[in-house]
């Protein structure tokens, strides 16, 4: 695997224990930890490439472990939760968690997850700085302008345009971008891709002459690189 690095925060010893092996038998390398705090400090102190969190911990809880998280790191982050309704998947993924797990899943499930967010960051990692027209974007800065003006995007803003970009010149339809941005467990609102494009063209389209993104009929959206 790569040698792909995963923190588990879970309190529940023997769940965590059982993940733990199931990764560990997978080729990753893992770390646990059973509170919210000690999860904050490791995900700090080191560098994961994906973070397991569960959402009820002891000291600090995972919804504020995230939004903690997100304010120094984008590494792809799983919730994982007894929880499954949806007001608690939007407060993991507005917290800005990448993906929502609810409890019990198969493990099958959980690898087929882990593969998809390390082989996402990998294609990222190698696309230190994305161009495509006049708009630039530093994936280590997480800094993004256009015709040299910095643009300042929330973070979920920021994984939606990186998507577009990277896949320039393909219509990705709304639900291949919200499996992109909100992750495969989504469940919101609908129409939450057509709501942050228009928070998204507010920010990189107004006020320029050409506007970058093109909305396909039916279909979905596409950045066009000619």
């Amino acid at each position: 695997m790569e040698n792909y690095k995963i923190l588990i925060v879970e309190d529940e010893r023997q769940m965590s224990m059982f993940i733990e092996m199931e990764l560990t038998h997978e080729g990753y390398k893992v770390d646990v930890v059973y509170d919210g705090i000690e999860g904050l400090k490791n995900a700090e102190a080191n560098e994961y490439d994906v973070i397991l969190l569960d959402v009820m911990l002891p000291g600090l809880n995972g919804i504020e472990v995230c939004k903690k998280i997100r304010q120094f790191s984008y590494v792809p982050i799983i919730m994982l939760t007894a929880k499954s309704n949806i007001s608690d998947k939007v407060l993991g993924l507005d917290a800005g968690a990448n993906d929502y797990l609810p409890k019990p899943f198969a493990i099958e499930e959980l690898l087929a997850r882990i593969r998809v967010h390390t082989r996402e960051k990998g294609l990222k990692n190698m696309l230190d700085e994305i161009k495509v027209k006049d708009i630039v974007m530093n994936n280590k800065t997480h800094q993004v302008w256009r015709s040299g003006k910095e643009i300042e995007l929330t973070k979920k803003e920021y994984d939606l345009l990186e998507t577009l970009l990277v896949n320039k010149n393909v219509v990705l339809t709304r639900d291949q971008l919200i499996k992109s941005v909100w992750g495969h467990d989504y469940s919101g609102y609908n129409n939450v891709v057509d709501v942050f494009i228009r928070y998204l063209r507010s920010k990189i389209d107004d006020g320029f002459e050409n506007k970058l993104i093109t909305t396909i009929r039916g279909v979905g959206y596409v950045i066009k690189a000619d």
